[in-house]
């Protein structure tokens, strides 16, 4: 179980990644599969960086702290993150997107996020009982 939540933690972080570098060097392209139509464009098409440039973030935090062994605070950050899809499906619901785009890619995403913070949060310490003080439990 620790190898699969570590796989899907990993492609978790690399997903907005990839998500956010291709709003940042394509975003009418990018923006063509995220459930809203028209996309903004001339100046206001600068959103475009923006969201780009919060993917990339969110993705990155989740990867260094992962990498650091800080399982349990990638927990946190992931149910945290799990917002983002949400807000994100609601945002394609109420501005005339499909639905099956909201609930399909959103909704979903906003799942498997969710899934994978409550699997983080729930694994024991790699540290061995006898290795941790007095009164500390995991």
């Amino acid at each position: 179980m620790r190898r699969f939540v570590t796989v899907l933690t990993v492609l978790l972080g690399l997903f907005p990644i990839s998500f956010g570098l291709r709003f940042l060097f394509d975003g009418p392209g990018a923006a063509a599969g995220f459930g809203i139509d028209p996309w903004p464009t001339g100046t206001a098409a600068g959103y475009f960086p923006v969201k780009g440039i919060r993917d990339v973030a969110f993705g990155l935090v989740i990867l260094v702290l992962f990498a650091l062994g800080e399982r349990r605070a990638t927990g946190i950050v992931m149910a945290l993150v799990a917002l983002i899809p949400i807000v994100d499906m609601t945002v394609v619901l109420t501005h005339g997107g499909s639905v099956a785009t909201a609930l399909g890619i959103h909704g979903l995403t906003a799942l498997v996020v969710g899934f994978d913070a409550w699997l983080l949060l729930r694994q024991r310490s790699a540290v061995p009982a006898a290795a941790q003080p007095v009164g500390v439990h995991s």
